[in-house]
Formats: structure tokens, sequence, C-alpha cells
């Protein structure tokens, strides 16, 4: 994320006010989601995995999402 210049505080803002728009359940250790964000007009998604027991959520990896691979909702693939 630090390549992409996104920081923490965006990283931050889309944990909690982005939208689900992937569920991986099976994923291990823990179950990820991929959430997308909006912040002055640019989308970010971000990808992370959640220890519930530990209450701890853990960023995979966050990204500006590309219209090359993504619809323009930026919620489905192309």
């Amino acid at each position: 994320m630090f390549k992409r210049n996104i920081s923490v505080e965006q990283v931050k803002y889309a944990i909690i006010n982005g939208e689900e728009i992937r569920s991986y359940p099976d994923d291990k250790p823990y179950p990820g989601k991929l959430l997308l964000a909006y912040e002055n007009e640019l989308p970010l998604h971000i990808v992370i995995a959640q220890n519930s027991f530990e209450k701890k959520i853990i960023v995979i990896t966050a990204y500006h999402p590309g219209s090359d691979i993504w619809m323009d909702n930026f919620k489905t693939r192309r």
C-alpha cells in the first residue's frame, strides 16, 4: 500500500466505511473480504482477513482498481 501511495488513514476509512463486494469465507488462516470505498471520488479496494477470535483485522492488500480489469462500478470484474 505504501508503494501505491495509499495511507493508513485511507485504509482505516475503507475498513470502516467500505462496502463488502466479495467474501472469501474459506481463506486460510482467516476468512477474507474485498471492500470498496470511495475517497474524493477515487475508488479504493482493500482486501482484509478477519481473526474474529482475537478481534483483529489483517490488511492483505490495498489498491486503486483500474477500469481495464473492473467494470465502471468497480464491483464486477470484466
